[in-house]
């Protein structure tokens, strides 16, 4: 899709951090020699168009409580992909899910990343997955620690 000038600027904004001010489009729309409003009606256009899909504030999940988090990886059959992964989709707890190909001697194709505040809590998450899904088979896979964790970058600089 071809976009004009001033909706890669906003493009490239929206794909970075905003500041956390009641007017966050302020500086932009100053720096674009646009209104507020006009940044605002092409964000409301780049999301009718489907550019942007959903954009909101990202919590440090860390920071806010949620120390127990794993990326369980799951054996899932081709006729239960969909419906597994449907149902995972609906844990508030769960982030990501991806039924990916893989390896046949790995086999675990499906993979959730389960946010919780305790090991308890995601023993409990993971039993409830179990039990909704019917899925038996699993590996719970916990970080030693984050390397890096970026958002992509799909505009950059001036290109």
């Amino acid at each position: 899709m071809n976009y004009d000038e001033d909706d890669r600027k906003i493009l490239k904004l929206l794909q970075g951090d905003l500041p956390v001010e009641s007017r966050p489009f302020r500086e932009l729309a100053q720096a674009m020699n646009l209104s507020e409003e006009d940044i605002i009606d092409r964000v409301q256009n780049l999301q009718q168009k489907g550019t942007i899909r959903r954009w909101g504030a990202v919590l440090r999940h860390q920071q806010a409580g949620f120390t127990a988090n794993a990326m369980v990886a799951w054996k899932v059959g081709a006729e239960q992909g969909d419906e597994a992964g449907n149902i995972m989709a609906g844990f508030k707890e769960i982030s990501h899910c991806y039924l990916r190909e893989v390896p046949d001697e790995f086999g675990y194709n499906m993979f959730s990343m389960i946010h919780a505040r305790s090991d308890q809590e995601l023993r409990e998450l993971i039993d409830k997955v179990l039990e909704q899904t019917g899925l038996t088979d699993y590996i719970v896979i916990k970080s030693l620690r984050e390397l890096k964790k970026a958002s992509m970058e799909y505009i950059r600089g001036e290109d």
